[in-house]
C-alpha cells in the first residue's frame, strides 16, 4: 500500500518541488511568479485569466506540443518496465520520420490508406531502430545506452542524407510538399481551433497509450517483460525467453517513437526536412516517463504537464518572463524525480510518525 501511495506521492512532491523552484527564480529576475502559472494556465486551456477571453488556437498548439512528447514518453517508459534505459527515441523519432517521408512522396494511394500506410511506415522504421540495440544487449550484452546514444546521430545524418540526395529539396531546406492524401491536417480541425496546426495525429496518439497500457499492464505478453525487468535471471530461471523479450520490448519502443515522427511529418509539417539539430523529443520522453512512473497513464498525465510548460514559453515572453524559465522547471522536476530514494525516506518517516501519534493518542 505504501508503495503504490509514494507511486504517486513521489511526482507530486517532485512536481511541486518544480514549480516552487521555478517560482523563486522567477521571483529573482523581478518578475510576478502568478503571470508564469496564468500563462500556462492559458496556453492549455485558451482562456486568459486577465481579459476572460478564450483563443482555441491556442489550445490547437498545445495539443500539437503533447502528441510526440507523450509517445517518447512511452517509448522511453515501455522499455524501461523490461530493465532498459533507452536513450534513442530521438533518433527512432528521426528514422520513422524519414522512412513517412518517403512514404509520402513515393506512395501512391487514396486518403486514409496512404496515410495509414505512412504512419505504419514510421513505426516499422523506428521498431528497426529500437530493435538493433535490443538485439546487441541480448546477444552480445553490449549496453543499450551507448548504442542507442550513438544509433541517434546515425538517424540525424542519415535523415539529411536521404532527403538532400534521395527525396530532394526545392530550396536546401525542405522537399515539395507532400499531396494531400498524406497529411494529417484537416480545414475542420484547423477551423474549430482559430487556424492552429491541430491535426488527426492525436487519434494514432490516444490508441498508443492505450495499446501501451493494455500490453503492459493485462496481457501475460506484458507480465513476461515487467518479469524481466524486476529479475531478469529468475525470469530466464521460470523460463522466459528473456533475450526475445528485450528484443520485442526495444522494437515496441522503437515503433512508438517511430510513431511520432510520423505524426510529426506529415502532421505538423507537410513536407521533408534538413534537420539542424537534434530536437529534443527524446529528452523530453525521459523526463515524461520518470515523471509519469513509467505507467501509460503517468505518462499522459506528464506529457500533458510538459506540453503546457512548453506551450507557455510564447505567452511568457510577451509577459517579459524568460522562456527558459520553463525548461528550469522541467529540469527542476527531474532533479526531484531523482532523489527518488530520499523522498521515500521522508515520506515513511512521516508516516511512523503519524502512526506513534496516533497510538499515544489513543492511550488511556
Amino acid at each position: 500500500m505504501a508503495n503504490k501511495r509514494n507511486a504517486v506521492l513521489v511526482p507530486l512532491i517532485a512536481i511541486l518541488g518544480g514549480f516552487v523552484l521555478g517560482a523563486l527564480v522567477v521571483l529573482g529576475t523581478g518578475r510576478d511568479p502568478l503571470v508564469m502559472f496564468s500563462a500556462m494556465f492559458q496556453a492549455s486551456t485558451g482562456i486568459n485569466p486577465a481579459t476572460g477571453g478564450y483563443n482555441p488556437r491556442l489550445v490547437g498548439e498545445f495539443l500539437v506540443q503533447v502528441m510526440p512528447i507523450m509517445l517518447t514518453g512511452l517509448s522511453v517508459a515501455f522499455a524501461f518496465r523490461s530493465g532498459l534505459f533507452n536513450i534513442g527515441a530521438e533518433g527512432q523519432l528521426i528514422a520513422g520520420s524519414t522512412a513517412s517521408i518517403g512514404v509520402a512522396l513515393f506512395v501512391h494511394a487514396p486518403p486514409g490508406l496512404h496515410q495509414l500506410l505512412i504512419l505504419l511506415a514510421g513505426m516499422a522504421a523506428g521498431g528497426l531502430w529500437g530493435a538493433l540495440p535490443g538485439w546487441l544487449k541480448a546477444r552480445f550484452n553490449v549496453h543499450e545506452v551507448v548504442v542507442t546514444i550513438m544509433m541517434n546521430y546515425v538517424a540525424f545524418y542519415l535523415n539529411n542524407w536521404m532527403v538532400l540526395k534521395v527525396y530532394g529539396t526545392i530550396d536546401g531546406i525542405k522537399t515539395v510538399k507532400f499531396p494531400e492524401s498524406a497529411v494529417l491536417r484537416d480545414s475542420f480541425l484547423s477551423s474549430i481551433t482559430n487556424g492552429s496546426q491541430f491535426h488527426w495525429g492525436f487519434v494514432p496518439v490516444l490508441l498508443a497509450v492505450a495499446v501501451s497500457w493494455f500490453l503492459v499492464e493485462k496481457t501475460t505478453f506484458g507480465f513476461g517483460l515487467r518479469a524481466v525487468g524486476f529479475n531478469k535471471e529468475g525470469a530466464r530461471y521460470a523460463g522466459m525467453k528473456v533475450e526475445a523479450s528485450i528484443v520485442w520490448s526495444m522494437a515496441i519502443a522503437g515503433a512508438f517513437a517511430g510513431l511520432a515522427g510520423s505524426i510529426i511529418t506529415i502532421g505538423t509539417f507537410s513536407f521533408g526536412r534538413v534537420l539542424p539539430g537534434m530536437e529534443g523529443y527524446g529528452m523530453d520522453g525521459i523526463a515524461v516517463a520518470l515523471v509519469g512512473a513509467n505507467t501509460a497513464v503517468g505518462v499522459f498525465l506528464a506529457a500533458i504537464l510538459f506540453g503546457a510548460l512548453k506551450a507557455a514559453q510564447t505567452i511568457m515572453q510577451v509577459n517579459s518572463i524568460p522562456k527558459e524559465i520553463a525548461s528550469i522547471i522541467q529540469a527542476s522536476i527531474v532533479l526531484f524525480i531523482a532523489m527518488k530514494l530520499g523522498i521515500d525516506y521522508l515520506l515513511a518517516r512521516l508516516s511512523r510518525k503519524a502512526e506513534r501519534a496516533d497510538g499515544e493518542g489513543s492511550k488511556p
